[in-house]
C-alpha cells in the first residue's frame, strides 16, 4: 500500500483506515483528497474536534496536526482552498501538469514576491493575507487570510519550494493593486528593479495590462521607475565598453550641425568614426489595452522622436547603434559585437558630415 500521497498524482488513493492518514505527506489536504484516501467528511470533522489531532484551517482544507501552521502550510492551504482541485481519479483531476494539483491556482502579490526573495516585502508569517490567482470562472470567495484574485488568463507559474508562483511582473502588479500610498508603490517598484528581479519596461507593461497606470500613485511611481531604468542602462553601457575593451567614446552628448539645428542626443559617440550608441527602451507596440493613456502617448512620442533622429543622423553618414536596456543585461556580448562591427565598418564608409559635439 502506498504510504505517501502526492498532490499532483493522477491516480486515486486506495482506501485506508483513518488512523493511517496521519502519515500522508504533505500535511495539508483538501476534503476531496481525504475522501480519495477513504476518509469521509464526517470522519475528518471528528478528527478536528476539540480533542482531535487535526484542524480545519479553511473551508474544505485540513491540517493533519494541531500545531500552528508554518508559512508553507498556510500557502498550501490557500492554494487548495482557492483552487479547489478535484480528487485524484475524478473527472478533471490533475494529470501531467504539476499546476493542476492546485486546480490551476497560483500564488501572487506580496506572498509571491516574498517567496522570490524580495527584500522590500515582509517575511512569510507577517502577511495580512495571501493573494491567489484563479480562473475567472472559479467562485472562491475571500475567507480568513486568503484573497482569491480571478483572472481571465493565468500566467504560467514558476515553482518555488514546490509551490506555483506568479511571474515577478504579475505578482508585482497584483501587490501594487492593493497599495494606496505613492511612497509605498514607489518603494516596491524601484526595489524590484534595484534588486534585479525584473526590468522596468516589463513591470510597466504588466501594470498597464491590468489597468493600473491611470491611478495617480502608480503613474507617479512609474515616472521614478523609468528614471531608474535609464540610470541602470547607462551603467551597463559603461561596463560593456570597459569589459569588452571597446575604444572610449564621448559620453552623453548632443550633436548638431555647425551653426545649424540640433540633430539629437546620443549616449555614446566616437567622433573619429562617426558611430553613436542610443539606448532605446521598448517600442511603439508595447503595452496592453489597459495601458495608461499618458504613458502610452509618451512612449510612442519618444519612439517616434528616436526614429526621426536616427534617420537624420544616418543621412549625414553617422551610424547609430540602438541598444535596448534588456539586451545590455541579457546579451552584453552580442551588444558589444554590434558596436565593434559598426566601429570597424566606419573605415570603409564615405566621411560623415561634420557635426558639433556638445555636452548633453
Amino acid at each position: 500500500m502506498t504510504r505517501n500521497i502526492q498532490q499532483t498524482s493522477s491516480l486515486p488513493c486506495r482506501p485506508r483506515d483513518v488512523r493511517d492518514v496521519r502519515d500522508v505527506r504533505p500535511s495539508v489536504l483538501s476534503r476531496a483528497q481525504l475522501r480519495a484516501c477513504g476518509v469521509s467528511p464526517a470522519r475528518a470533522a471528528a478528527r478536528c474536534g476539540a480533542d482531535g489531532p487535526w484542524q480545519r484551517t479553511l473551508p474544505g482544507v485540513y491540517v493533519l496536526h494541531r500545531r500552528p501552521l508554518t508559512a508553507d502550510e498556510r500557502l498550501r492551504a490557500a492554494l487548495l482552498y482557492a483552487g479547489r482541485p478535484p480528487a485524484p481519479g475524478r473527472r478533471g483531476a490533475p494529470g501531467g501538469d504539476p499546476g493542476a494539483g492546485y486546480g490551476g491556482a497560483v500564488v501572487t502579490g506580496f506572498a509571491a514576491l516574498a517567496l522570490r526573495g524580495f527584500a522590500v516585502v515582509p517575511p512569510p508569517g507577517e502577511w495580512s493575507g495571501i493573494d491567489v490567482l484563479v480562473p475567472r470562472a472559479r467562485r472562491s470567495r475571500p475567507v480568513g487570510y486568503v484573497r482569491p484574485v480571478r483572472s481571465a488568463t493565468l500566467p504560467p507559474p514558476g515553482w518555488v519550494r514546490g509551490l506555483p508562483v506568479a511571474p515577478v511582473e504579475r505578482a508585482l502588479a497584483d501587490a501594487v493593486a492593493g497599495l494606496r500610498a505613492p511612497s509605498a508603490v514607489r518603494r516596491l517598484l524601484v526595489g524590484a528593479v534595484r534588486g534585479g528581479h525584473c526590468e522596468p519596461g516589463a513591470a510597466v507593461d504588466e501594470l498597464g495590462r491590468i489597468g493600473l497606470l491611470d491611478r495617480p500613485p502608480v503613474a507617479r511611481a512609474v515616472d521614478a521607475l523609468l528614471t531608474e531604468d535609464r540610470a541602470m542602462a547607462e551603467s551597463r553601457l559603461y561596463d560593456l565598453v570597459m569589459e569588452h575593451d571597446l575604444p572610449q567614446p564621448l559620453w552623453n552628448v548632443c550633436l548638431r550641425l555647425p551653426g545649424g539645428p540640433r540633430l539629437g542626443a546620443v549616449d555614446a559617440y566616437w567622433p573619429g568614426r562617426a558611430v553613436a550608441v542610443a539606448l532605446v527602451a521598448g517600442g511603439p507596440g508595447r503595452g496592453g489595452p489597459g495601458d495608461g493613456g499618458r504613458h502610452r502617448t509618451e512612449r510612442e512620442a519618444r519612439w517616434a522622436a528616436h526614429a526621426a533622429e536616427r534617420e537624420h543622423l544616418e543621412r549625414l553618414g553617422i551610424t547609430v547603434v540602438r541598444l535596448a536596456p534588456e539586451g545590455l543585461r541579457d546579451a552584453g556580448g552580442r551588444q558589444a559585437a554590434a558596436v565593434r562591427t559598426a566601429l570597424r565598418a566606419a573605415a570603409d564608409r564615405e566621411p560623415a558630415a561634420r557635426v558639433v559635439v556638445l555636452p548633453r
